[in-house]
């Protein structure tokens, strides 16, 4: 029987590889042969299922999950997709073989050959020619195989790749995503001499000492006499550190197998590497043969800068940093797990666009080529290990049997991936409880790499303040902002405070935002998070058959829509009975990259540069980096009258060293009259970056200079035109004003539990009864009263014609009984043809009262068609906070103006809040050919209660009574 399935390694927890070379941070993939592209294969039923039938193909990498197999992507958050408890597996157990001819280059003669199988879910069983040769479990780091016994130089081998879908090892990689299967990593083919470097270990301080530590080893046994090592820093000359030969001599470590040697130099006025100013200088580590040829060359991009914890400060070269990061899985909606250089160098510019400094790698190592992004780029990485067991955590984080792929898992990761500078904290994981496993993990890479903390949030959350255990960094997850305040004004912290989660960004969301940043900024002790998440992770879809959509499907999506006849699957939509739903939409950008609105508030939230008044009325400038000047920015001001009046000049940065501040005068001299008047900076990159061209825009901060001006008394001139039961009619209105409790349910409405309130309430049902209607002159007031399940809202409209239109003077009792609402307003419905909206308020992008920062006040204009926001899940959407006025028209200028009584919610859309509600996905969606309006005089606000804190209480809608006015004219 083949040795390779006698080990029956998919349910062996004891077993994490065999035959697999030992990790190390020597890079390969330059001169490799990419073994890419199609193979030919066959989905079994089982491991132990008979080859047999017809040959299909599958292009790798890629998951076969998503290239025209019955096996489909299942979504499921914590619960695993089988029932079975560690280690078992089903039997029916989804066995991909995958093979390919490969010819081996004629020039590799006396070369050492290694395969490498970047990653593969969950088991790989290597065999050449029918041979057995290795296999690995850890679906997200890459398995090398040394082949040369099998590889014969100038002719042709075959190379079997068969990966079981499920093993003990699925139960530690429970990781809240789409649970795919396949070769999800390229696949390559080395060449090196015998004689060659087994590691490299890298160590370069922010003072310019730099080490490097090198282990040699020859694949045919012994190592020959007279090699030497020597290494090179942009074209200085490394030395030999002598002291570690006698060390090793005296000590008696000398192998005749395994070579150690150091390297030393030291930069004179080195450019520090930071996550702002990510100085990179190349090194070139070449190994001799005796005779002064190479042997072997490893070149890495080294970046000086030291890592330290101090008190309850995490520190990099010195300086407290705020650490302003997100959550991101490896994610693409058309390959799944697979994702290109081009899409990762895609990713890290759009967080740098948007003022994000750090990333944690959710939940497992990512591919190589992001790390060197990261260091290019300017990136703080949380490096985390492959190891979630979510499902059954508190069973295996003491289960022995577990105990070697905790520890060979985190170990790998290290070994792979510490010689990156953008790599400041090793992660050991997520969500697996906390036991004797994770201290083992702990105890190895505080001895290999004591350069950097190590952080688990399961072992930190049983005590913040614990010096003892496997966390160097208090990370909660999803802790509430009273709680971590209370904390860090306690005088027990021990540790810093950086959430590893926090703002779950599922559907309309992540309210709050401004106000945690607000208490980190001004709160020793913390210093940060990683919002949950990057990506919303919608596969393209089919709809005609509900199958993904696959490599083919690409350009069926723009700006966060799906294309005709496609739609973004989420939990549920290929068929799986159990699944999580749109839990897998939780990103702060669409399936297609598109950012949401958040990123907007991100981005000024972490602006670099701000502005305030200060209590004389002067204007100051502030630099909020940790480590650059202004240098490298430009800037304009802009000023916003009430009367419509927007001023542009000309505007210099003041010098300004880190985190200082300077009094500027201020750009503009206001007119005496005019109403509102809005400051804003408008900050570019001045030249190009290599994340930004010349002039991309980095933030926008504002102040107000003057506030508004008093309004008079509406003048009643004419008639209100109302029906029978006393509701207004209009010539541009097909659905009359009436007033509004309810929304589309948010994500975080709906997980949250405060979509059920409501529809307990019957707030989804109001019944509208007409109390009594008065005249008084041209006035007419109107009482009602709406009914719902539990209470009665009396409600009053005061109608008063003027000049080229009409008044609307409004209040609303709400009772008790609906103490937490939704919103209370006006909602009425315009007649078609009205497709563009001016506004004076917050924007241009969508904004709520607890997600506003980032929406400056200005003269905006959108088509109506573009206020939607398309949340993979229909909800409440497109938004706009603190409008003043707004215009609906037509092209030929044609439509309707309305005025307001003071900054309000207004939404603008083609859906009825019902149509929404009803709707599974954006495809279901018929838009309207009106307008759906809503104004409202209180909004509740957004949090994120779908996985974590609600908003505050100064966002909820109070009970009592509510007022508020506006005018309607036609244009």
């Amino acid at each position: 029987m083949d040795p390779l399935f006698l080990l029956r390694p998919w349910e062996s927890p004891e077993v994490t590889s065999w035959g697999r070379l030992p990790m190390s941070a020597v890079d390969r993939r330059a001169g490799s042969l990419s073994l890419d592209g199609e193979w030919r294969f066959q989905l079994l039923p089982s491991p132990d299922a008979e080859l047999g039938g017809a040959w299909s193909s599958q292009t790798l990498p890629g998951a076969w999950t998503l290239q025209n197999t019955d096996d489909l992507p299942v979504y499921l958050n914590v619960r695993m997709p089988f029932p079975d408890v560690p280690p078992s597996v089903p039997a029916a157990n989804p066995t991909g073989v995958y093979e390919r001819v490969v010819d081996v280059p004629a020039d590799w003669t006396g070369k050492r050959i290694t395969l490498q199988v970047g990653a593969a879910e969950s088991v790989l069983l290597v065999h050449v020619d029918g041979r057995p040769v290795g296999i690995s479990k850890d679906s997200h780091l890459a398995a090398d195989f040394d082949i040369t016994a099998f590889a014969r130089p100038g002719e042709r081998i075959l190379v079997r790749l068969t990966v079981v879908k499920w093993s003990d090892a699925s139960h530690i990689e429970d990781q809240d995503h789409w649970w795919h299967a396949g070769i999800t990593r390229s696949v390559l083919l080395h060449a090196t001499d015998p004689l060659h470097l087994a590691d490299v270990d890298v160590r370069a301080s922010a003072d310019g000492a730099l080490r490097v530590d090198c282990e040699v080893r020859n694949a045919d046994g012994e190592l020959p006499e007279g090699w030497y090592v020597t290494g090179e820093l942009n074209g200085a000359l490394l030395t030999q550190d002598a002291e570690l030969d006698r060390f090793n001599e005296e000590d008696g470590r000398v192998s005749a197998f395994l070579g150690e040697v150091r390297l030393n130099h030291q930069v004179a006025d080195v450019r520090p590497w930071t996550a702002e100013t990510p100085a990179l200088y190349d090194l070139a580590v070449r190994l001799h043969r005796a005779d002064g040829s190479v042997a072997d060359v490893s070149r890495h991009r080294v970046g000086f800068r030291d890592v330290a914890i101090v008190g309850r400060d995490l520190l990099v070269n010195g300086e407290r940093v705020f650490l302003r990061g997100v959550n991101r899985h490896d994610f693409h909606p058309l390959t799944g797990r697979t994702v290109s250089y081009e899409d990762m160098r895609a990713d890290l510019v759009l967080l740098k666009r948007f003022n994000f400094n750090a990333v944690r790698t959710s939940h497992y190592p990512n591919d190589p080529a992001f790390y060197d992004l990261a260091d290019e780029l300017g990136v703080y990485v949380v490096d985390e290990a492959n190891v979630e067991s979510h499902d059954h955590a508190h069973e295996i984080a003491d289960d022995p049997r577990y105990l070697n792929a905790f520890v060979d898992r985190v170990s790998r990761m290290v070994l792979r991936d510490k010689n990156h500078p953008s790599v400041i904290v090793w992660s050991l994981g997520n969500e697996s409880d906390y036991g004797a496993n994770h201290d083992a993990a702990a105890g190895w890479v505080r001895r290999h790499d004591p350069t950097r903390p190590v952080q688990y949030e399961g072992a930190a959350k049983l005590d913040w303040a614990a010096a003892s255990d496997a966390s160097d960094i208090a990370c909660p997850m999803y802790a509430s902002l009273d709680e971590v305040v209370a904390h860090a004004l306690s005088g027990k912290q021990t540790k810093p405070l950086i959430w590893c989660e926090y703002s779950h960004a599922m559907g309309n969301s992540n309210g709050t935002l401004a106000d945690h940043w607000a208490a980190i900024e001004s709160t020793p002790g913390l210093q940060g998070g990683f919002i949950w998440e990057f990506w919303d992770h919608g596969i393209l879809q089919r709809v005609n058959d509900g199958r993904p959509a696959g490599r083919g499907g690409a350009g069926l999506y723009e700006s966060g829509v799906a294309g005709p006849g496609h739609r973004w699957a989420y939990g549920g939509d290929f068929g799986e009975p159990d699944h999580d739903g749109a839990f897998i939409a939780d990103g702060v950008v669409f399936p297609d990259r598109t950012p949401k609105p958040v990123m907007f508030e991100h981005r000024e939230i972490a602006a670099p540069v701000r502005i305030a008044l200060d209590g004389d009325g002067n204007l100051v400038v502030s630099n909020h980096q940790h480590f650059r000047g202004l240098d490298w920015l430009t800037a304009e001001w802009r000023l916003a009258l009430a009367d419509g009046t927007d001023l542009v000049a000309g505007a210099g940065l003041p010098e300004l060293a880190p985190g200082d501040s300077g009094v500027v005068p201020v750009p503009f001299a206001l007119p005496q009259d005019g109403g509102e008047a809005w400051l804003t900076l408008r900050v570019s990159t001045a030249e190009d970056l290599p994340w930004a061209p010349a002039g991309t825009e980095v933030c926008v901060p504002q102040v107000r200079l003057r506030g508004p001006s008093a309004a008079g008394e509406p003048v009643a001139k004419g008639r209100v035109d109302i029906d029978d039961d006393g509701l207004l009619v209009h010539p541009l209105l097909t659905s009359p004003p009436v007033l509004s409790l309810w929304r589309a349910p948010t994500d975080n409405d709906e997980l949250g539990g405060i979509a059920s309130r409501w529809r307990a309430w019957g707030l989804d049902q109001l019944v509208r009864e007409v109390v009594s209607v008065q005249r008084d002159g041209g006035t007419v007031i109107v009482d009602a009263e709406y009914a719902g399940a539990t209470g009665v809202v009396r409600h009053r409209q005061i109608l008063t014609p003027v000049e080229g239109g009409i008044h609307v003077d409004e209040s609303a009792q709400v009772p008790e009984a609906f103490h937490d609402v939704a919103r209370v307003g006006t909602v009425f419905e315009t007649v078609a043809g009205l497709d563009l909206l001016e506004w004076f308020g917050q924007g241009p992008w969508e904004s709520y009262p607890d997600r506003a920062a980032g929406a400056p006040v200005g003269h905006h204009a959108q088509p109506v068609d573009r206020l939607f926001t398309p949340y993979l899940r229909p909800q409440e959407s497109g938004g706009r906070h603190g409008v003043r006025r707004f215009t609906l028209s037509a092209p030929d200028a044609t439509g309707l103006a309305v005025t307001l009584d003071g900054p309000r919610q207004v939404s603008v859309t083609r859906h009825r809040a019902d149509d929404l509600t009803a709707a599974a996905h954006h495809d279901e969606l018929v838009p309207r050919a009106g307008c759906v309006v809503h104004v409202d005089a209180a909004h509740r606000g957004l949090g994120t209660a779908s996985c974590g804190p609600d908003t505050f209480p100064s966002y909820l809608v109070a009970t009592g009574c509510h007022h508020w006015s506006w005018t309607l004219r036609v244009l």
